[in-house]
């Protein structure tokens, strides 16, 4: 007890001396901290935003069919018939066999394309609409006014505002425009009898892909899409988003690096002078190196802090201003949401070392080198 109780003292006596070192050299590690915030916190906001986005894009898949049947006609995605689902529905391990119809519509007005739906339970009026906030917030719409559609035979189809999507489901229904199927169809001009795709429930999750081979014998000219390629499919354009986010950044995340190490590794004249004195009035090599560990942990430290806060406030409190443009993927209609924290220690602990230990190996390895010198070649 007496010996852990005099090593917890000589690191305070160090802490203490360390504290008193960077003081002095206050211009030069503040100037060091401010950069090591700025690049903690492009690397953080990049991963939180991605994550947070994954995690919203696996909540809204939650939802979704178990399995889609498309129908690809020369390799494109094309209408599937009404005999198809009566197909399906004999395949075991189906539960629920549903027809869906969504499409694109441009609008001319606002310069974007609305996603066209028929909400599965088909309860929206004919001749009326539910459209998503971003949209409304685009077309100044509100609950009443009318919105009129060119059809693909040239006539105007209006449709009154019925309802506006809430704000909290953004992320899916920004750009939603919601019909019953009778408008749909009329719209498009879609007969009677054909579909977008099709949508399968499977109840037991382990026979997904023997129903989606199943399917595939059944419907030569089909194609599955199961939810878990959906999900894999999101992943995978935010990863490409967020390296898409990074490649610009790259120059002052290199030029960090090279300032970082500049600093860490060249050892400054009166730096040298410094652990000469040390050792030359007795202090020990791993006396210098706590020093020195210190010292770089504590500026490390402080940068991660601060710029994984600042990363977390700039995504989930002001929504990401500096990446949405490009990680959320609209053209046009953006939408405006609050994201929910999706962070875990992984990440934490991938962005520290990441971060942190680079810079303290940085730091201990010239400091070593000095302190293993003669004083009095150091001091020269």
């Amino acid at each position: 007890m007496t010996e852990l109780r005099r090593t917890l003292a000589r690191q305070r006596y160090l802490l203490d001396y360390t504290v008193a070192s960077m003081s002095r050299r206050r211009t030069r590690n503040l100037g060091l901290l401010l950069v090591y915030v700025g690049m903690v916190f492009l690397l953080a906001s990049v991963l939180f935003y991605s994550s947070a986005l994954k995690h919203e894009a696996g909540l809204l898949l939650a939802e979704a069919p178990d399995i889609v049947v498309q129908r690809m006609v020369a390799g494109r995605h094309a209408l599937i018939p009404a005999q198809h689902a009566e197909s399906l529905r004999g395949i075991r391990g189906v539960r629920v066999v549903e027809g869906r119809l969504w499409g694109y519509h441009y609008d001319p007005a606002v310069r974007a394309n609305y996603t066209l739906l028929v909400p599965p339970a088909d309860d929206v009026e004919p001749g009326t609409a539910v459209i998503g906030p971003a949209l409304a917030r685009a077309r100044g719409a509100g609950i009443g006014d009318v919105l009129s559609f060119r059809g693909q035979d040239g006539t105007l189809h209006p449709f009154r505002i019925a309802a506006i999507l809430p704000q909290e489901s953004a992320l899916a229904s920004a750009d939603l425009f919601l019909v019953a199927e009778s408008d749909f169809r009329a719209l498009f001009g879609i007969p009677e009898g054909q579909y977008t795709d099709i949508a399968l429930q499977i109840p037991n999750p382990r026979e997904e892909r023997t129903v989606a081979e199943k399917v595939l014998e059944a419907l030569p000219d089909s194609r599955p899409i199961l939810r878990a390629e959906m999900l894999r499919t999101y992943d995978a354009v935010f990863d490409w988003r967020s390296a898409l986010v990074l490649l610009p950044l790259s120059g002052a995340l290199l030029a960090f690096a090279i300032l970082a190490w500049e600093k860490a590794s060249g050892l400054s004249a009166d730096e040298r002078r410094e652990i000469g004195i040390l050792k030359a009035v007795g202090w020990e090599t791993g006396d210098i190196l706590s020093m020195k560990f210190w010292e770089g942990g504590l500026l490390s430290l402080l940068a991660f802090l601060f710029g994984t806060a600042a990363a977390y406030w700039h995504v989930f409190g002001l929504s990401a201003p500096l990446l949405a443009p490009v990680m959320q993927g609209w053209s046009v209609l953006y939408p405006d949401f609050r994201l929910t924290p999706a962070i875990d220690a992984t990440q934490l602990l991938a962005l520290f070392c990441l971060t942190v230990l680079p810079y303290l190996a940085a730091t201990l390895v010239p400091v070593w080198r000095a302190a293993v010198t003669d004083p009095d070649e150091v001091m020269r």
